[in-house]
Formats: structure tokens, C-alpha cells, sequence
């Protein structure tokens, strides 16, 4: 009993005796046995197959996949295979076996014929050294147990698990530097000078923000959220967006290094998959034929219309979030509660991100269902080609649901609403929102912060939680039932293997693209924390924060609570290596565009070195932004209002908006058009210095450590003298 151990388990309902799903259930078993498979069937409320392949696939397997010399010095070796290699191979061949039918276990399971297709958690020491010394709250500060992570779950597996903790340890960094540049905004939260005017600005009366019942206001109303915007935009901004671009750089090349050293230590460093893979078909098959690879340029140019038509309802979504925002600020502002009219703008941000989380967690389903269905319109060759064309069209649908609300707010929020007099309206009734006299980052650091935090709690809450709850009601329902007879077949008296495949069938399901879902979570995670940083310099510090829990949250997940995932062998992460890298550049042109755009840090500098004091009249004694904020206002002619906007209160013909317009024409002035070409100067000179230090980092840092191409250099010497000294006696006996 010790020794009988089960590479699957099939699981089936109990079918009438003759019926269309009890015959192709059998002829699936039949298939199975005729490739040598010892088939066991234990009854409870489901049918139960242990299924085991015989020791001659496995022998074939490494003989295949030998190197073709050792084959000729040692024909006969045969080591013992690895666990995580038998669930592959009984995997790959459980899933091509074809029927009499022409159905595959896929199509099947599809049919209910089979309702569960799983490997066996087994009691063994890996598992329980994992369980005890990974898998729990208590050892989140400890180093991850890599190898014996690869042992368990496989390649695949552990590389995500290497490489999620080594973007925890290098997020340490940022998280440290972000964290100094805000601690160091707040010590100037009461000293800036541009916050100082504002706060002053007593006598300087601002144009209504809507149309109806919206007084005019003093600008000193806005001291505190003036102070606050001031605390994130200041020049330790923009130092550590340049940080943060080299750090994505560095992050990724330390990676493609200690990548390197892991697979190495592995021997799988130039593993050739597409070889593995023509390998498990002919011992599936020996009469198969390699598929062809093929392209078909007009299915392609139907899936790329499909995907782009996806973008463009996504990005709808996104216009129906401003159209939220622009109707929530009105409907505020006309509230008979005073906090809800004088903390309008802000409500409707807070509202509106909270209303943007809902869209990612419904949108993130339908996006899932729509890249599978367009991937199977693409009809891949291998499962691998199928992973990396359903990674990329989950990711670009995933990243404009996450990221197109941020980019209005970023670049178009109080740059598109026009001016008094001639406001652009959402069907001609609603203004659209304006930005703060001090700037719009604040909107883009409140948007930024409750959607992390919403994604980072509730999120993670809910990812434990429900294969918990699963799990218990599973155990719950599914209770052992008294021996009997069904069907005409005598179940086994107490069966050992009863009790462990009944638990193993209580956890929650798994699939194929279970990795990638925390994989993806994760690769989402590292966009916000890099593309728009500027603006939310605490986003590493939360990144880093979820990332320590997040791993002991997978692990308990992967070993206490989910089926065991089939292993798969890999040498890398794959396709998300180049996702990453895209995300470095974004991330550049992201944060060059929120400091040029976003922030009020070129107009105050043009201010500063042009226009101010300093500059005008040669004043030492004085602060170089001093009357900053009376040059970053235009004036505004009462009667010019448009008829239908009701003017409740009229303090003085002339009053004030944040633009840069002339007073007659309301046409653009000179320090807008200065403004603007030292931001586009600025937007060139930021990207092509990071780009030019992410280039100079990626060619300073090796991708591959020399102590890996020494070990490679030695193994070829020691074979080659294995080789010389096998041929050398062959000779001496000729």
C-alpha cells in the first residue's frame, strides 16, 4: 500500500448504465489501457479513476531527450525520474489521448463526461517542509525555499516564485527612496511659497466651477489642498522619476542574472522546449506527424480589428468614468449638505476611483473571456503559443481598463474644458471638470492611491478568501459515504487511496492559467508602481507592502487550499520578460509626460529663471516664485459668461481663472507658448536621457554572470574529455 501511488485522478458523475457519457467514459479508460495505463476505480457520490503510466514511457522519455553521445557511452542508465516530470508526461498524454470519437479529454470534460482532471497532493517530506517552513503568515520574512519549490511544483513555478521575490527585495529600494521624497514633501508643507500666495490670496476672486448655484470663492478657501499638492509636486518628484526609471532597468537586468545563475544550477540554461515537446508526441504516438507552423494574414487581420475594437470600448468605458465625474461634481455642488458642495471636485475623484475599481474587477472577467475567445480564433500550434498570444491580449486589455481613467486625469483633465465664456460641454449641458489653481497631480495622486489600496485589500481578501470558504463547503458537502455496491461493481472495503483523493477533489479547482493569473496581478502591480510614480510616490512602498503578503498568500493557496497545479518545465518567465521591458519604456515616457504636463514643475521653473523678481528686478532678498500664482491667472470679464449660466453672486465685474489668456480676446498669451515649448523641450530631453541611462545600464550589467559561462565552459571540457576517453580504448581493441 505504501507503494501504490497515482500519477492523475480522473472524476466522474455516476452515468446510467449504457447512456451516451458512461460509453464515451469507457472508451476514453480503454484508450488509456491500451497504452499500457494501470487504471483504478474507487466509488463514492463521483466515480474516481487513479490512472498510472507504466515505467516503459518514462524510460522513452529519457532516452529521447539524452544527450545523443552519453546515449552511445551508456545506453542502459536509466535514473529515476522526477515526480513533477511524471504529472508533466501522464499530463500531456491524458490530454492528446483521442477516442474512437475523435474527443479528447478536453472535449469530454467540456460534455461532463469527466468533471475533474487532477494530480495528488502526496504525503510526502517536500510537501511537508513546505507546508511548515513556506506556506505560513509566519514566515514572511524568510528566504523562499526555491529549489524545493521546484522539487514540488516545477520549473514554471518556481521561477515565479524567484523572480516574485526578487521584485519584492529590489522593491525594498524604491520603496525606501519614494518614501524620502515624501516624508521630505512634508516638511515643506507649510513652507512653499507657491502654497503661501494661495493661502494669502484673500482679495483674488475665482470664477464659479459650475453653472448653476456655484458662487464665486477666494482662492485662500483652497489653503489645505494647496498645501497638499505641493507636498507631492516639488523637484524630489522629478529626481525620482529618474530614479525609478533606472531602477525598472536595473530590476530587469538583475534578473535576466540571477535567472541565469538559477537555471543553470537546474541545467536547464539552453533547454530546448519545441524538443521536449515532438518528444511527449511520438511517445504519445509513434505514427504522429509535427504540425506545420502556419499564418494566415487575413485571420490576422480579423483578430487585430477584433482587439482594437476591444480597445476602443474599453476606452469608452473610460469616457463614461469622466462623464460620471463631470455629472457627479454638478449634482454635488447643488447638494443641500455644505461639506458635499464645498468638497465637490474632491468627492467626485473619490467617487469616481472607487467606480473605476468596479469596472477593473467586472471588466478583468470579460477580458479573460474575450483574449481566450480571440486566441482560439488565432488556432496557435502549441499550448506554449497559445500562453504567450493570450498574454499579450489579456495585458493590452488589462492595461487600458486600468490605465485609461489615470491617463485622462494625467494629461487632459483641465486642458480640453475650455475657458469662461466658452466652456466645452458634454452634450451641451455639463462643463467638464477644471484643475485646481495649484494643478491637477493631487486628482491623479488620490485616483492612484485608492485604487492600489482598494486592489491591495479588498482584492487580496477576496483572492484567499473564496477558495477558503470553497474549500470548507466542499469538505462540508462532500462527506464519505458507507461502502456499497452501485452499478453492479463491489467497491474495495476501505480503501487507503479513498480518503486522499476525496480530499485532493475538496480543494478548489485549478487550470491551466492559474500561474498566470498571479502572474498577471503581479506584472499590473509593477505598471502602477512605475508608469506613473511621480505622482504617487508612495506606490513602491505599497507595492513592496502586498508583495511580502502576497507571496505567503500563494504559497498557502498553491499547498493548503487549491489542487496540485501540473508541473511545467521552463527556462525563464517567458513572454512576461518582454512585457516588462515595455512597461521600463512606458514608464518613461509616462513619467516625463506627468512631470512635463501633469505637475507644475516647467511652469514654475520657466516662472522662476524668466519672469520672477529674480530675473526682473535683480532681488536677492526674495523668494524667486514670489507672484507666481498672480502670473499663472487670467482675468475674466462677467458679462462675457454664456446666457444660461446663473451668476448668484457678482463681487466685482472681473474675476479670475487658472490659464494663460489675454484679457481682451482670450487668446493665448506669450508665457503660454513659452510654457509650452519648455515643457515639449523638457518631455525630449527627460525621455531621451533616461532611455539613453536605461541603455547604458542594460550594457553595464551583463545578462548572463560570468561564473555561469565558466561552469558551461568547464562542463564542455569535462565532456569532451569523457568523449576522448571512451573513444581511445575503442580504438586500442580495433
Amino acid at each position: 500500500q505504501a507503494e501504490e501511488k497515482w500519477d492523475f485522478v480522473l472524476v466522474s458523475n455516476i452515468h446510467e448504465v449504457g447512456s451516451e457519457k458512461e460509453t464515451k467514459r469507457k472508451k476514453f479508460l480503454d484508450e488509456l489501457s491500451k497504452k499500457g495505463f494501470t487504471i483504478k476505480k474507487i466509488e463514492d457520490k463521483k466515480l474516481f479513476y487513479g490512472v498510472r503510466a507504466p515505467k516503459q514511457i518514462f524510460q522513452k522519455y529519457q532516452w529521447l531527450l539524452r544527450n545523443p553521445d552519453s546515449r552511445l557511452q551508456n545506453p542502459d542508465a536509466h535514473r529515476d525520474i522526477p515526480v513533477t516530470t511524471r504529472i508533466r508526461i501522464v499530463n500531456f498524454i491524458l490530454q492528446n489521448t483521442v477516442t474512437s470519437d475523435l474527443e479528447k479529454l478536453h472535449d469530454l470534460r467540456k460534455k461532463r463526461v469527466f468533471e475533474a482532471a487532477f494530480p495528488l497532493h502526496e504525503k510526502e517530506e517536500v510537501r511537508e517542509f513546505l507546508k511548515e517552513r513556506w506556506a505560513r503568515w509566519r514566515d514572511i520574512f524568510s528566504q523562499q525555499p526555491i529549489e524545493k519549490i521546484r522539487c514540488y511544483f516545477g520549473e514554471k513555478v518556481a521561477l515565479y516564485f524567484a523572480w516574485l521575490g526578487w521584485y519584492t527585495y529590489l522593491l525594498g529600494f524604491a520603496a525606501v527612496a519614494g518614501l524620502v521624497v515624501f516624508v521630505a514633501g512634508i516638511t515643506v508643507f507649510n513652507s512653499s511659497q507657491v502654497s503661501k500666495e494661495i493661502c494669502e490670496a484673500t482679495n483674488t476672486t475665482m470664477c464659479p466651477l459650475c453653472d448653476q448655484k456655484c458662487p464665486f470663492w477666494l482662492l485662500s478657501d483652497t489653503c489645505t489642498y494647496a498645501k497638499v499638492t505641493h507636498m507631492i509636486d516639488n523637484e524630489g518628484t522629478v529626481l525620482f522619476a529618474i530614479f525609478m526609471a533606472i531602477w525598472a532597468t536595473v530590476f530587469l537586468e538583475l534578473w535576466k542574472r540571477q535567472r541565469a545563475t538559477v537555471v543553470t544550477d537546474w541545467d536547464l540554461y539552453r533547454w530546448d522546449e519545441e524538443e521536449e515537446e515532438l518528444a511527449m508526441e511520438l511517445i504519445n504516438n509513434l505514427q504522429h506527424e509535427p504540425q506545420q507552423y502556419q499564418h494566415s494574414y487575413f485571420r490576422s487581420a480579423i483578430i487585430l480589428l477584433l482587439v482594437l475594437v476591444m480597445i476602443a470600448v474599453l476606452i469608452g468605458i473610460a469616457h463614461g468614468l469622466v462623464i460620471y465625474r463631470v455629472v457627479a461634481t454638478a449634482l454635488f455642488t447643488q447638494s443641500d449638505l455644505e461639506f458635499l458642495r464645498e468638497q465637490a471636485n474632491t468627492m467626485a475623484v473619490m467617487t469616481g476611483a472607487v467606480l473605476h475599481y468596479i469596472t477593473i474587477v467586472i471588466m478583468t472577467k470579460v477580458n479573460r473571456r474575450v483574449a481566450l475567445y480571440l486566441c482560439e480564433l488565432e488556432k496557435p500550434r502549441t499550448f506554449s503559443q497559445h500562453e504567450n498570444s493570450f498574454t499579450i491580449k489579456i495585458f493590452t486589455f488589462q492595461f487600458f481598463t486600468n490605465f485609461s481613467s489615470l491617463i485622462y486625469i494625467a494629461f487632459f483633465l483641465g486642458r480640453i474644458n475650455g475657458h469662461p465664456g466658452n466652456y466645452v460641454r458634454i452634450a451641451g449641458r455639463w462643463r467638464l471638470e477644471e484643475c485646481h489653481p495649484s494643478g491637477c497631480i493631487t486628482d491623479l495622486f488620490i485616483q492612484m492611491a485608492i485604487i492600489m489600496l482598494l486592489k491591495q485589500t479588498i482584492s487580496n481578501v477576496m483572492e484567499y478568501l473564496v477558495p477558503w470558504i470553497s474549500h470548507k463547503l466542499h469538505k462540508k458537502w462532500q462527506r464519505p459515504k458507507k461502502r456499497r455496491v452501485m452499478l453492479g461493481e463491489e467497491e474495495e472495503a476501505e480503501d487507503p487511496c479513498k480518503r486522499q483523493w476525496l480530499s485532493n477533489y475538496q480543494l478548489s479547482e485549478v487550470n491551466a492559467f492559474s500561474l498566470f493569473d498571479e502572474f498577471l496581478e503581479m506584472v499590473i502591480q509593477y505598471s502602477f508602481t512605475t508608469i506613473f510614480v511621480a505622482a504617487f510616490p508612495l506606490a513602491p512602498l505599497l507595492a513592496f507592502c502586498n508583495n511580502l503578503f502576497e507571496i505567503r498568500l500563494d504559497a498557502i493557496k498553491m499547498m493548503r487550499l487549491r489542487r496540485r497545479i501540473v508541473p511545467r518545465k521552463a527556462n525563464d518567465i517567458g513572454i512576461w520578460l518582454q512585457v516588462l521591458e515595455a512597461i521600463g519604456i512606458l514608464a518613461v515616457i509616462g513619467n516625463g509626460l506627468v512631470i512635463a504636463i501633469t505637475s507644475d514643475f516647467i511652469p514654475m521653473q520657466v516662472y522662476k529663471y524668466t519672469y520672477s523678481p529674480c530675473m526682473t528686478e535683480n532681488s536677492t532678498g526674495v523668494d524667486c516664485l514670489t507672484g507666481y500664482i498672480n502670473h499663472s491667472l487670467s482675468v475674466f470679464r462677467i458679462q462675457d459668461f454664456e446666457p444660461h449660466t446663473k451668476v448668484s453672486e457678482m463681487l466685482t465685474h472681473l474675476e479670475e481663472y487658472r490659464d494663460y489668456r489675454n484679457a481682451d480676446d482670450y487668446s493665448y498669451t506669450v508665457q503660454f507658448w513659452h510654457i509650452f515649448a519648455s515643457r515639449l523641450a523638457f518631455l525630449i530631453l527627460f525621455e531621451h536621457a533616461a532611455l539613453c541611462v536605461k541603455l547604458i545600464a542594460a550594457w553595464y550589467v551583463p545578462d548572463v554572470p560570468k561564473s555561469v559561462k565558466n561552469t558551461f565552459r568547464v562542463r564542455k571540457h569535462t565532456d569532451l574529455r569523457k568523449e576522448l576517453r571512451w573513444v581511445m580504448p575503442q580504438q586500442c581493441q580495433g
